[in-house]
């Protein structure tokens, strides 16, 4: 190993590029939105500091807290689907053969589809008038007329785009747990077998506890996914009926562009993204404490 200011100098060139990257498209980002949160600033018109007149702005917005509210519904409802989905299926398709590995693949395609072509995949699924899915309920007899999924009822709109995203983003958790399980010691579970430990034993007392860091990894990246939602909503229901369906990004979308409201659209990025550094913080506890 090599010591003395040469061995440093390497190390520093090593890391350079990565903290360049964070530098320029994190650390910078951030500072100068929570500059532009402190002004009140439009397209139209130079910035004029405010101070925190955004920030007590938003304790009154009630269209924000229903979105806010909304978004952290639908991220409760959705992340078990997906975690629980994602690793039920990486059981099922862990070992290497030949039809595990193509139901592996077949899984996780949709991944590498990009949101906003998936969103319009689903969009045309559920429409109305030539939708594959009203179709196929017409020709099952379950229903009489087309049903209206996207933009008429909440529940209905979000059933549709609940879907879509299981459909899109399990492949990605399956992938990661599959990868986490086969990385469990094979004598481990020999030993737990040789020992009378029933299927469902060595999964919860051994697989489990043992892939514990990647299930709480991938339920911060799939928590912070959803709190960030906005192309299938904005490309399904833009937010209707009556902006039940609008997510918090969405409404910031709303304010920071269309009504040019930069400043506050800044505030209301701030507070998203404090609590997805709140969440970011649970989630590295909780490894921890795994670790203990």
């Amino acid at each position: 190993m090599r010591h003395g200011p040469r061995g440093r100098l390497a190390g520093l060139a090593y890391v350079a590029p990565a903290l360049l990257f964070v530098l320029v498209f994190t650390a910078y980002p951030l500072v100068r939105m929570a500059w532009m949160s402190l002004h009140d600033w439009s397209l139209l018109s130079p910035p004029r500091f405010v101070g925190p007149a955004n920030y007590e702005r938003v304790f009154s917005d009630t269209q924000f807290w229903v979105s806010f509210r909304f978004t952290l519904l639908y991220t409760a409802l959705i992340t078990p689907v997906l975690i629980v989905g994602g690793y039920l299926l990486a059981l099922l398709t862990v070992r290497n053969t030949a039809l595990r590995r193509l139901t592996r693949t077949v899984v996780f395609i949709p991944v590498v589809i990009g949101l906003g072509v998936s969103s319009l995949l689903w969009y045309w699924l559920f429409s109305a008038d030539f939708g594959l899915v009203n179709r196929a309920l017409a020709d099952l007899g379950l229903v009489d007329e087309p049903v209206l999924w996207l933009g008429v009822d909440a529940g209905l709109s979000n059933a549709a785009i609940s879907a879509s995203v299981v459909w899109k983003v399990i492949g990605f958790g399956m992938i990661l747990f599959v990868a986490a399980i086969q990385a469990v010691p094979a004598d481990v579970v020999e030993a737990a077998l040789v020992d009378g430990a029933s299927h469902r034993q060595r999964v919860t007392r051994v697989i489990l506890p043992l892939t514990l860091r990647t299930v709480l990894l991938v339920t911060l990246v799939s928590v912070i996914g959803s709190l960030l939602a906005f192309d299938q909503f904005y490309i399904m229901t833009a937010g209707q009926p009556g902006n039940e369906t609008a997510t918090s990004v969405f409404y910031i979308y709303l304010n920071s562009f269309p009504y040019l409201k930069l400043g506050y659209g800044a505030a209301l990025s701030m507070i998203l993204a404090l609590t997805i550094l709140i969440g970011t913080v649970i989630q590295l506890l909780l490894t921890r404490r795994s670790h203990q």
